[in-house]
């Protein structure tokens, strides 16, 4: 029986991988990974994502290998170069058939439609499967048959609607009979201007995130709703860089809820079931990715936003890229985000809407920036945050809802902890101090006056968002 194809991408497991699964229940399997460095790079992702996106696949490599599943490695210029790259290992390994997962921005769509047409017209068949939500985009529909844009009946949607058939895990294949085809060696990682900051925070493959799952539930899964937004509390899962490159599948981590929840997604404990509503936002965007094109072309996902006045300021640019604007929190988080490759939730909110609002500075500014440096960047997830934050987007934030950052630092921090972390110019300040250190402080220390002032950025943005029309 001649072996099929399965192109691993972002999906990089192999327990609940709907792909191999499928491919495995037809017979044997050999798995084939493209990697296109140049266009990752071009899509903005930076060295701490493709260095975990690497080690990623060695681990997965090394799971292939306990089943008996060689793995192909290749090196392509770009996406386009996928179809014929795919075609050949068809030929050389004897395939007949291609399985993959979907991905859902609109290059991957493309590159996806482009390989299923080269593959058909070969006289093979390419199939693609919805593994990284629960309802392919498009079957979730408000009454007049559009997209939901908007969160809430999304939720309500998916929860109504949700079967247990399709938060069904999927069994990892058995071994499979020797097949005379070698994995290739393992891939040396691309070289890149800069290093990956931290990869020790970020062991890859999908043990280490069972780990985290595993670790989350026990110790803090049932405090989330209550201590999420805290940065010094290890309040969060740990998980989004793993789902980002499913070495973690959605549906693992709602059967542990509902494991651990006596069967319930929507009502129970509130911490789990808030954590669950995070997972359900993930794949709302990813719906608003499909259904909304606009938002994969650098567009507002509210097109009347586009007329918004933003400023061309590089100085308070680069003061907000180096952590340098004066406001401790904002500081101490774009700090963390340069040391570690990851920021957490609450601060990306505060550091988003300070360059946004604050600054009035175009938010796909800061969507670049957040993508190249988060190990956890996925296009769909940042492009709804941040256009969350700016107020252009889907479910956005009213736009005269505008962050304190002080306020949020006294409300989040509120010993100091985080920004005595980030800032050690200013830990030995006291606690209360530190928030928003007197002027005399700040020169004592070397820490910058705040580059504008809270009511008048505030004034400003609200002036700048009364003027559009829709």
């Amino acid at each position: 029986m001649p072996p099929s194809l399965v192109w691993f991408r972002s999906d990089l497991r192999v327990h609940d991988n709907t792909a191999l699964a499928a491919a495995a229940s037809k017979g044997p399997v050999v798995a084939v990974f493209l990697r296109s460095t140049a266009q990752w790079l071009e899509h903005g992702h930076g060295a701490n994502k493709l260095d975990f996106w690497h080690r990623g696949v060695l681990a997965l490599r090394a799971a292939l290998h306990g089943l008996g599943i060689p793995l192909l490695h290749r090196d392509i210029d770009d996406f386009a170069t996928a179809p014929n790259t795919l075609l050949a290992l068809a030929r050389e390994t004897g395939a007949r058939r291609l399985h993959f997962n979907h991905e859902y921005p609109l290059n991957e769509r493309r590159r996806d439609a482009s390989v299923v047409d080269a593959f058909e017209a070969a006289g093979l068949s390419a199939v693609g499967h919805h593994d990284g939500v629960a309802f392919a985009p498009g079957e979730l529909r408000t009454g007049k048959g559009d997209f939901y844009g908007i969160f809430t009946p999304f939720a309500k949607a998916w929860h109504r609607q949700v079967t247990p058939e399709r938060l069904a895990l999927r069994d990892p294949p058995a071994p499979q009979a020797p097949l005379p085809i070698a994995s290739d060696p393992e891939p040396e990682f691309p070289t890149l201007d800069t290093a990956p900051a931290g990869p020790e925070n970020w062991p890859a493959g999908e043990d280490a995130a069972a780990d985290r799952l595993a670790r989350f539930l026990r110790l803090r899964a049932r405090h989330y709703a209550e201590r999420r937004d805290f940065p010094t509390e290890a309040g969060t899962s740990g998980l989004s860089p793993y789902l980002a490159l499913g070495m973690i599948s959605h549906r693992q981590c709602l059967q542990a809820v509902l494991a651990e929840n006596d069967g319930g997604l929507a009502e129970g404990d509130a911490g789990l079931t808030a954590w669950a509503n995070e997972l359900i936002w993930r794949e709302f965007y990813q719906h608003v990715a499909v259904g909304f094109p606009e938002v994969c072309r650098h567009r507002a996902f509210q097109a009347h936003t586009e007329a918004l006045p933003w400023r061309n300021d590089t100085s308070a640019w680069r003061a907000w890229a180096e952590g340098r604007t004066g406001y401790p929190l904002v500081d101490a988080a774009m700090r963390q985000l340069l040391a570690t490759g990851w920021m957490h939730n609450r601060l990306r909110m505060v550091t988003a809407m300070f360059l946004a609002k604050h600054l009035l500075i175009d938010w796909r500014h800061g969507e670049r920036f957040f993508l190249h440096h988060l190990v956890d960047g996925e296009f769909a997830a940042n492009n709804g945050g941040w256009q969350w934050a700016a107020s252009t987007g889907t479910d956005a934030v009213p736009y005269f809802r505008i962050f304190n950052p002080t306020t949020q630092s006294r409300r989040f921090d509120p010993d100091g902890r985080f920004i005595a972390e980030w800032l050690p110019e200013l830990a030995d300040l006291p606690a209360k101090e530190r928030h928003d250190p007197a002027p005399a402080q700040r020169a004592a220390r070397h820490y910058p006056t705040p580059i504008v002032e809270h009511r008048a950025a505030r004034a400003r943005a609200l002036e700048a968002f009364k003027g559009l029309t829709r």
